[in-house]
């Protein structure tokens, strides 16, 4: 097989690409622009174009089929070469259905948690020696690769993001998916520049379900009304599996899961996160393992990159990093960390850097969302704002988006981590919480700094 990737350096795309390689396929592609880790990791299969753009010369009768990137646009000049030789033309998402369509689905999505949740099964289920294909939006310990297919595995985990699948097909992703066994782990408005209001972005969960197979199973956190709204929708074929967050306690700042008589000592903290794992355990209980293969696998789960991520640490405080940067997100992961080192003081720092957050109208969303922190800083890139052609957005009112009047907000990030340099951090933790990177920081080199002043 010979396929090209229009935008091969994509987080997915680019994963897909080697997955493919690996598989025996021929690959080639194209980018107008491949930022690490994509251009490490496509030089090391010797897959990174010899040049940067798009060359429609590349497209010829020759490939079996073309896979388009979200990256790139409608008129794409290798994209219209491809429609004009009648190419066939997959996405991301329908080609992995394609290739996975006769295999058990397991679809995980949710507005928060589908990343570590799908992480979860796919960590039980390789301690367990089971086969299985799969794609999760982040990199883990154990997986060379984010994406990956076979002939041989005959279940297939998916990560089911909502968000939009290719320039020319504006469906959601995980609609393409038709999971045999889907979960859905809360549903908290987001992608507010494509799902313009809550109810245009509920009803796409809702035609998610609507997408289960038949005779499939839908299993959806408990304490999320709109989510059980959205089950007492689905079809009289589904079965329905409810669940809330997994019995457990803190110990001298550790976290033990709770089950019958046993405990188990985890590696990862946070009611959300104690969701995830109730959420993973259904799923894997669908799959035919038992309570023992669960507990004993998920006891050395130690999460997904940028997930409560340990940048550096001493007897008395710990830098995290978090994905965290919608409000459902943001609220968890913060008290998530207050909670589980009750005795140390919080100072969290959260980065308004996507398209929903850096929205004046989205900004209220906040409202609260970090309270739970002892001190809470706010930074902004005004220039982030302009490329992504959204108006300007004041202190004012990200102050009254947060609710909280002695918030802390920053539009120089040197100057923001400048003064976290003046903190004595003894009994504290920092909490960085961002999609991007403060605007070009070191973080790890910046906790490191942290740890030894």
């Amino acid at each position: 097989m010979k396929i090209h990737f229009i935008a091969i350096g994509g987080s997915a795309m680019h994963n897909l690409a080697i997955a493919l390689h690996k598989k025996g396929f021929y690959i080639s592609g194209s980018d107008d622009e491949i930022f690490e880790p994509a251009k490490s990791n496509l030089s090391k299969y010797n897959l990174l174009p010899s040049q940067i753009g798009w060359f429609p010369e590349k497209i010829t009768n020759e490939l079996d089929a073309v896979i388009l990137g979200m990256h790139a646009r409608a008129d794409n000049p290798e994209l219209l070469a491809a429609q004009e030789l009648g190419i066939k033309i997959f996405s991301y998402p329908e080609y992995l259905y394609e290739a996975t369509k006769n295999k058990t689905r397991v679809v995980i999505g949710g507005s928060h948690g589908k990343t570590t949740t799908t992480a979860m099964i796919m960590h039980v289920l390789k301690e367990n020696n089971i086969d299985f294909d799969y794609m999760v939006g982040a990199a883990l310990d154990g997986f060379e690769t984010m994406v990956k297919l076979t002939d041989s595995a005959k279940i297939a985990v998916f990560e089911g993001d909502e968000y939009l699948t290719s320039p020319i097909d504006l469906r959601p992703k995980f609609h393409l998916y038709n999971p045999n066994i889907a979960l859905i782990s809360g549903i908290a408005w987001d992608h507010i520049n494509v799902f313009p209001t809550f109810e245009n972005y509920m009803e796409q969960f809702k035609i998610f379900v609507d997408k289960i197979e038949p005779n499939g199973t839908l299993i959806y956190f408990n304490a999320d009304e709109n989510l059980q709204t959205i089950a007492n929708l689905a079809r009289s074929d589904i079965k329905k599996i409810a669940y809330t967050a997994h019995e457990s306690e803190i110990v001298d700042d550790k976290t033990f899961l709770k089950n019958d008589s046993r405990k188990y000592l985890l590696q990862i903290f946070g009611n959300h996160n104690l969701e995830n794992i109730s959420g993973a355990k259904n799923v894997c209980n669908q799959l035919g393992l038992t309570d023992e293969q669960f507990y004993n696998a998920i006891a050395t789960f130690n999460g997904a990159a940028k997930r409560l991520q340990v940048l550096s640490k001493s007897e008395t405080s710990t830098v995290f990093l978090d994905f965290a940067h919608s409000p459902s997100k943001l609220a968890a992961t913060t008290k998530a960390v207050k909670e589980q080192f009750a005795n140390r003081k919080l100072i969290a720092c959260m980065e308004l850097h996507t398209f929903s957050s850096l929205n004046k109208d989205f900004l209220p969303q906040y409202d609260g969302t970090l309270n739970t922190a002892d001190i809470a800083y706010v930074y902004y890139n005004p220039q982030t704002i302009e490329h992504k052609k959204l108006p300007a957005i004041s202190l004012e009112q990200v102050l009254n988006g947060f609710g909280r009047p002695d918030l802390k907000i920053f539009t120089d990030s040197d100057l923001l981590f400048d003064e976290l340099l003046t903190y004595d951090w003894q009994h504290k933790n920092l909490l960085l919480m961002s999609s991007g990177n403060f605007s070009g920081k070191d973080l790890k080199k910046f906790a490191q700094q942290i740890m030894q002043e």
